[in-house]
C-alpha cells in the first residue's frame, strides 16, 4: 500500500510538472498597467521568448508568430521573492501532534506534503524563495527537482542546515537526550561550539549545496529553552560563520530577535538580519551604514499572535516571547522605514501557511511602507539581496516571471493576494 501511494504521488507530481512545458512561440502579455520592478506604467505590455524577457512597453514589437494573452484592467508585475521561507514544514493548529509528526513522518512523508505546499507558493505569484533552513536535504531534493521540472513549484535558493550554537534556536529542542538518535546533533545537522566547528557547519552545508548560509545569532520566538532577544554566539563565531560563507562566495544571513546579537552579525560582515524584532537604533545605523538588508517577517509574528488568540495550544514560553516580540516589532519596523534600511521581503512561511505569503505586502503598507516601496521590497529589492540580477524587473534580457494581479496594487495593496496570473521561465503556471 505504501508503495502504491509513494507512486502515485510521483506519478501526480510528474504529470503536474509535464503539463508546464516552455512554449514553442513567443507570447506577448497585455494588461491596463504594468510595475516594472521600480515604477508603474500604462499600458502594459510584456514580450517573452526563449525564456526570457525580450521587451517591454507600449512601442515592444511583437513577433509576428506570438500568441497574445490579454489580461484586461490587470498589472503586470515581475514574479514576487519571498527571501525567508521553510517550505519543507508547515506550522500545525496543534502544537503537540506537530511534535509528534516531526518525529514519527518519514523524510519520505514530510517531502510529499511538501508539494502541495510548494504549488501554492507559486500560484501565489512567488516564483522564487529563499529557503533558510530545512532538514535531511528535503530542500535539496525540492531545488533540484523543480529545476529539472519534476515538481512545480518556485526557484529556490536553499540553505540545507541552519547553523547554530549547542541548545540555540536552531537546535532541535523540547526532546529527551538520545530520543533523536544516539549522539547530540552535530555538524550535519548545522550544530557547532566555537569557530572552528561552526567553520565546519558552513563547510557541510555547502558541500550539500547551500546557495546561502544562515546562521542563529539570537534566540527565537517558537524555540523552548532560549530567551528571544538572548546573543547565541559569540563575535568569533559569527566572524567565523560568516567569513567562512563568504570565502565560499555565499550570502550570510542571520536569524536575530535581538539587538546584541544582531549587531555582533552586522560587524561580522552578514549580508541580512531576519526578523529584527528588538533592533535598537544603533543596530539599525548600522545596517543602514554597512548595506545590510532587514527581512522583517511581519507575517510570522502576526500568524503566531492570531493563533495565541483563537487558542492556548501552544508552551508558555512560546506564548511569553511571542507578545514581547509583537509588542516591539512595529516600532522597530518604523524606525527601520525612517531610517532607509534597505528592507526586502520576507515571510517566514511555515509558520504561516504556504501560499499567503503576498499578506507580507499587506502588513508592511499598513506600518508606513508606500505601496511601490512594498511591491520594491518583493521584487526588485528582493533580487538584490539575493544577488539575482536576472530577476525582479520587467526588463529585456531578465528571466520571463511575469505575474499579474486585478486593479492597481498602488491603490488596493491586498490586490497581491489575488493573483491572476503565473509565468516562471517563460512558462506559464497560472492562467
Amino acid at each position: 500500500m505504501r508503495h502504491a501511494l509513494t507512486c502515485a504521488l510521483l506519478l501526480a507530481a510528474a504529470h503536474a510538472a509535464a503539463q508546464n512545458k516552455s512554449p514553442d512561440k513567443p507570447i506577448v502579455l497585455k494588461a491596463a498597467r504594468m510595475f516594472d520592478g521600480h515604477r508603474v506604467s500604462a499600458p502594459g505590455r510584456v514580450v517573452v521568448a526563449g525564456g526570457k524577457i525580450t521587451a517591454v512597453g507600449e512601442s515592444a514589437a511583437a513577433p509576428a508568430d506570438a500568441e497574445t494573452i490579454e489580461l484586461g484592467d490587470a498589472t503586470l508585475l515581475p514574479g514576487f521573492i519571498d527571501a525567508h521561507t521553510h517550505l519543507s514544514g508547515q506550522a500545525s493548529d496543534d502544537w503537540k501532534q506537530g511534535q509528534l509528526d516531526a518525529l514519527k513522518l518519514t523524510v519520505p512523508e514530510q517531502s510529499f506534503r511538501s508539494v502541495e505546499w510548494l504549488r501554492k507558493t507559486l500560484e501565489g505569484g512567488f516564483t522564487t524563495v529563499r529557503d533558510l533552513g530545512s532538514n535531511d536535504f528535503i530542500d535539496v531534493g525540492q531545488r533540484n527537482a523543480i529545476a529539472e521540472r519534476r515538481l512545480v513549484g518556485p526557484r529556490m535558493l536553499i540553505s540545507v542546515n541552519a547553523i547554530g550554537v549547542t541548545g540555540g534556536h536552531c537546535d532541535p529542542q523540547g526532546f529527551r537526550y538520545q530520543a533523536r538518535g544516539m549522539r547530540e546533533a552535530g555538524i550535519d545537522e548545522g550544530i557547532g561550539n566555537g569557530p572552528v566547528e561552526l567553520r565546519a557547519a558552513v563547510r557541510f552545508a555547502v558541500k550539500y549545496g547551500a546557495d546561502v548560509i544562515k546562521v542563529c545569532a539570537t534566540g527565537g520566538v517558537l524555540s523552548l529553552h532560549d530567551d528571544v532577544d538572548t546573543s547565541q554566539l559569540t563575535q568569533a563565531e559569527l566572524d567565523a560563520v560568516i567569513d567562512e560563507a563568504h570565502s565560499l562566495k555565499r550570502k550570510a544571513a542571520a536569524h536575530a530577535h535581538g539587538a546584541e546579537g544582531a549587531k555582533r552579525a552586522i560587524r561580522a560582515g552578514v549580508d541580512s538580519i531576519e526578523h529584527g524584532s528588538f533592533l535598537d537604533d544603533e543596530a539599525l545605523d548600522l545596517m543602514k551604514a554597512r548595506g545590510v538588508w532587514l527581512v522583517p517577517t511581519l507575517s510570522a509574528l502576526a500568524c503566531v499572535t492570531d493563533r495565541i488568540q483563537r487558542h492556548t495550544d501552544l508552551p508558555p514560553a512560546i506564548v511569553a516571547k511571542a507578545r514581547a516580540a509583537g509588542q516591539r516589532v512595529a516600532d522597530t519596523f518604523k524606525r527601520a522605514l525612517a531610517k532607509h534600511v534597505k528592507i526586502a521581503l520576507g515571510t517566514d512561511a511555515a509558520v504561516c501557511p504556504h501560499g499567503h505569503n503576498a499578506e507580507e505586502l499587506r502588513r508592511m503598507v499598513e506600518l508606513g511602507m508606500p505601496p511601490l516601496a512594498a511591491l520594491e521590497a518583493a521584487t526588485s529589492s528582493a533580487a538584490a539581496l539575493l544577488g539575482r540580477a536576472d530577476l525582479g524587473a520587467l526588463e529585456p534580457g531578465k528571466t520571463a516571471d511575469v505575474v499579474a494581479v486585478p486593479g492597481d496594487p498602488l491603490k488596493d495593496i491586498r490586490a497581491t493576494e489575488h493573483v491572476s496570473f503565473v509565468m516562471k521561465d517563460g512558462v506559464i503556471y497560472k492562467r
